[in-house]
Parts: structure tokens; C-alpha cells; sequence
């Protein structure tokens, strides 16, 4: 049985990060069937295109995943699909809440055959020889203990994704129009791909505004120290045999929510030699120590993402995010530079106590700060979240079905002391100050003192990171960005030639030294 995993794109921006779950439901295949993925994001296909896909590669069943922001694309792909006469599984965050929604029972049209909920790890291999019997189910749900909770995968053993021989070219992050002067540098820049790896699920914090606990459960379950190094080796190796580069991102939900693992395994990486460049998602709170702060720039950490919602008490704690004090920012991310770790901030406008103006306080208050990645959004009630049943109980919800009407930055509730609009435009104004041109050279001028390598990767993470408010996926978006950002690229270029130039001349020298003694001793 030919069988392909879909995952769309949000029809806004571009991840070329892979998702996860595909290319471990892809290990999890039983043997005798074929697994190709499809990741939209990276490869962008309209609704037809997918659908001439299927045929003429005849696949016989089609598995999409989809996070909420993206399920109405989804959906409608997966019409298409059955439309066309193959078989559709759906599953993900969304349709675990909404099953009844993607098979129909809700009294809306029918978008799968049938639906995977929770963790598919156990349920995708009998799915799949339902489907190859003719005999696929309706509903696949995990085992449930005798509270009628899920039973989670234990994650040991864990499955071996084979990344040394998959086929990445998709998810390469130097753009096509770069990579052939990319690699003619010799320096392993022809391609630039982010492996996206997990050492644990789970999350004990419950925040309101989250899936994460619902869907993985209060309960953190982890894979052993040795399967994590064994993938950053493996990893390693095909970077170095085909001279590109490659980072890892930890896609747990907070890395060191257990902190004594998680420094036995920062441990055990630098111990294996297996340090590749990495970002994680670890909350503030978590980062006040000192050694674990030093474990993680041993180990390669560059990047911490770090949800600091909002730089209020008060919203923090309208969210259940108590723990995350906003006074303490500051001093988080001053430790994380003063080892050259850096942090992307992610805020939330539209909470309840935000006011008109609220984009200007925290910009402000960034900027203050260590320069790092800021990223904003707005206040979103995903389906079976506390926050959506507060909302919906209280009758503010503007969109009670707003995936299925996928509006990018645009609230589907009206916050208390803004509306709509305007908390549409402050999100706007955060994103142009602090990805404008003059911000980023004010970022890279900050940390001057750093070394290159670090005020390089810093300026092609804001480039980067810039487009997921603005759109820059073509040719000529890219050469304006360029354009615009003409001041620190050139100095940055200029003195990466210097650095050339000085270690030819090193080594020129060097090759000449023997000779002359050589020469001397003829003389002599």
C-alpha cells in the first residue's frame, strides 16, 4: 500500500522546519508499505495539485495532521482527496478536540473516513493494516486506564528516525537562489536544514490558553539520555559528510521542566561529543540557574524561546501563567547573552488587561533588553482550552468556529479594553519596529562585542524570523530584504573577507616557513 502524510500550510507563511510526527509515524509504518511525506509549508500545493499528486502516484491512503491555524486547509484538501476516490485519516491537536467535526456528526459535511486521537504511536500501525484489509475504522483511539484517561506512550524504547538518509532537500533553509554561491564558499553553507527532535512530552502548567496539557497529558514521559545522543550523532555525521550544516530543535514544550534530567542530558551530549547547534523552548522561570544556564551553552544551545506572553502581572496571572514573573525578564536573558545564548520572546496582545498603546510599552521594554527574536500574536481560544469555555460561557466569542474561517491576526474574541482592530494594529506595529532595518542594526551593533559567528547567526535569524509577519517567499521579496538591510550584511561581509584574507596569509605563511629552513640548511 502507497501511503502519503500531508501536512498543509497555514496559506501565510512559510515553516521549512519538518513536522515531527510524519516522519515518525513514517518509522512507526509497518513494514511492506511505502511512506512518502509531503510537508506544505516547505512545498507549497494548491488543492488540485495535492490531488494530482495522489492519483498519479497512486496512493492509497492519505494522512494529514493539522494544528488548528491550519485545519480549515486541511479539511478542505482532505474533501478533495476523498472526492477523488482515496481513503483520508485525519488526526493532530484539533481533531482529537473536534472529532465529531472532521467526520460530520456535527452536523456539518464529512472531511475524513477516519480519525486518529492523542498520541497516534500505538494506533497509526493498526490503522494502517485496517486500511490495507478494507477494513478501516471510523474512530482510533488510544487504550484508556481505569479513569478513562489516555495511556501515553512511554517513549522508551523510542523509534530511530533515520535521518542520515532521508531525503531533506525540501526543508533546506538557504533559499534556492543562494545555494549555488553558498557552497562555492567551501564552508558548509550549501544547505542549512533544523531537525526537528523531542526528548520528552508533556506539560504539568495547564496555562489557559494552551493545548499542550490536554493533549499530552500533566504527566512529563522522557526518552533515555542515550537514544537523544545517539540521533544528535547520527545527525552530526551526515552534516559533516555532506559539508552542510544542521540545528536542532527540541520541540518539548519546556526542555527543563525537569531540571536535574535535563542537565544529565546537556551532560551526556557534551560527554558523547555530540553538540550540534540547538533551540529549545525552556520558560524564564526554569533559567535563574546558573548551571544549567552553563550546561546549555556547552552543549550548543544558541536559541532559548521563551513564552513571555506579556510584560503585565496581571495578564500573566488572568492566563494561569504565575510562575513566569515578568520582572525577572530582563535578568533571564542578560544571563543567557553573557554565555552567547540568545532568546526568542514570544507576547500575546488581547488579553483582558492590555490598553491601546500596549505594542510601544513592550517594544520598549525589548529593547532594553539583551537584543533577541521577538515575535508577537494575539490572544487565541483554541477549541477545549479553559480559555475557550471561559470565553464561550461569558458570550465573547466573536467566531466560536474561527478555524474554519482562518483570519491571521485578526481576534475571534473582543478583548476588555481594546477591540478588534486595534489589537490588530498593535501586533502590526510591534512586528515593523522591531524587524525594521534600523532595529536590526541596532540588535547586531549591540552584541559587537560577540564573536562573528554569533552576529552572523543573529542577523540571519532576524531575516529569517522577519517572515513570519511579512511575506518574503519569493526572489524579489528576498533581494529588498537584502536591499534594506544593505548596512549590516556589507560589514558583516567585509570583515568575514578580512578573516579569509588573514587565514590565507596564516597559512601561506606557515607553507613557507619549512622551505626556508630548508634553504638554510642547503646554505649552510
Amino acid at each position: 500500500m502507497k501511503i502519503l502524510l500531508y501536512n498543509p500550510d497555514n496559506g501565510v507563511t512559510r515553516n521549512f522546519m519538518p513536522h515531527l510526527w510524519m516522519f515518525l509515524l513514517q518509522e512507526l509504518t509497518p513494514p511492506g508499505h511505502e511512506v512518502i511525506l509531503i510537508d506544505g509549508n516547505a512545498k507549497a500545493m494548491t488543492d488540485d495539485e495535492i490531488v494530482r499528486y495522489v492519483l498519479e502516484n497512486k496512493i492509497d491512503l492519505v494522512g494529514i495532521g493539522a494544528m488548528t491555524r491550519m485545519v480549515a486547509k486541511a479539511y478542505r484538501v482532505a474533501s478533495a482527496i476523498r472526492a477523488a476516490g482515496v481513503r483520508v485519516v485525519m488526526g493532530g491537536p484539533h481533531v482529537t478536540e473536534c472529532p465529531d467535526e472532521a467526520i460530520g456528526k456535527d452536523g456539518g459535511p464529512r472531511f475524513a473516513d477516519a480519525v486518529a486521537l492523542g498520541e497516534a504511536d500505538e494506533t497509526w500501525p493498526l490503522i494502517v493494516e485496517d486500511a490495507a484489509r478494507g477494513e478501516l475504522k471510523e474512530v482510533y483511539q488510544p487504550e484508556r486506564d481505569e479513569k478513562g484517561v489516555d495511556r501515553k506512550p512511554s517513549l522508551q524504547p523510542y523509534p530511530s528516525i533515520p535521518w542520515e538518509s532521508l531525503d531533506l532537500n525540501q526543508f533546506s533553509l538557504v533559499p534556492k537562489m543562494f545555494r549555488p554561491f553558498m557552497s562555492s564558499l567551501g564552508a558548509g553553507w550549501g544547505t542549512f536544514h533544523v531537525v526537528p527532535m523531542e526528548t520528552g512530552r508533556g506539560c504539568p502548567y495547564g496555562c489557559e490558553f494552551c493545548t499542550v496539557t490536554g493533549f499530552f497529558g500533566d504527566s512529563i514521559r522522557f526518552r533515555t539520555n542515550e537514544s537523544v545522543v545517539d540521533e544528535m550523532l547520527r545527525l552530526k555525521e551526515r552534516a559533516r559528510k555532506q559539508r552542510g550544516q544542521i540545528a536542532v530543535f527540541f520541540i518539548d514544550d519546556n526542555l527543563a521542566i525537569n531540571v536535574k534530567r535535563t542537565k544529565s542530558l546537556l551532560r551526556d551530549i557534551i560527554a558523547a561529543g555530540a553538540q550540534l547547534p540547538w533551540v529549545a523552548q525552556i520558560s524564564a522561570n526554569l533559567l535563574k540557574d546558573e548551571e544549567l544556564v552553563d550546561l546549555i551553552a556547552a552543549s550548543g544551545g544558541q536559541w532559548v524561546f521563551i513564552g513571555m506572553e506579556s510584560i503585565d502581572p496581571a495578564n500573566m496571572a488572568d492566563v494561569n501563567k504565575n510562575f513566569s514573573k515578568p520582572s525577572e525578564y530582563g535578568a533571564v536573558l542578560q544571563r543567557l547573552a553573557q554565555r552567547n545564548v540568545y532568546a526568542i520572546t514570544s507576547f500575546i496582545f488581547g488579553m483582558d488587561n492590555d490598553t491601546v498603546g500596549v505594542s510601544d510599552r513592550t517594544v520598549k521594554e525589548i529593547n532594553s533588553w539583551p537584543p533577541g527574536l521577538p515575535v508577537f500574536g494575539q490572544l487565541t481560544p483554541f477549541p477545549a482550552t479553559p480559555l475557550y469555555d471561559r470565553l464561550a460561557k461569558a458570550g465573547r466569542l466573536a467566531r466560536p468556529k474561527h478555524w474554519m474561517d482562518f483570519a491571521p491576526f485578526w481576534m475571534a474574541h473582543t478583548p476588555l479594553k481594546m477591540t478588534i482592530p486595534e489589537a490588530r494594529e498593535e501586533t502590526d506595529h510591534a512586528w515593523r519596529m522591531s524587524y525594521s532595518p534600523e532595529r536590526n542594526a541596532e540588535a547586531i551593533n549591540a552584541i559587537s562585542e560577540a564573536a562573528f559567528r554569533y552576529r552572523l547567526s543573529h542577523l540571519i535569524s532576524r531575516l529569517f524570523f522577519r517572515g513570519i509577519y511579512f511575506p518574503q517567499m519569493n526572489k524579489r521579496a528576498w533581494l529588498k530584504l537584502i536591499f534594506q538591510n544593505r548596512r549590516p550584511i556589507i560589514s558583516l561581509t567585509r570583515e568575514a573577507v578580512g578573516m579569509w584574507l588573514s587565514h590565507r596569509k596564516n597559512k601561506a605563511h606557515e607553507s613557507d616557513e619549512p622551505a626556508a629552513v630548508m634553504n638554510h640548511q642547503k646554505a649552510a
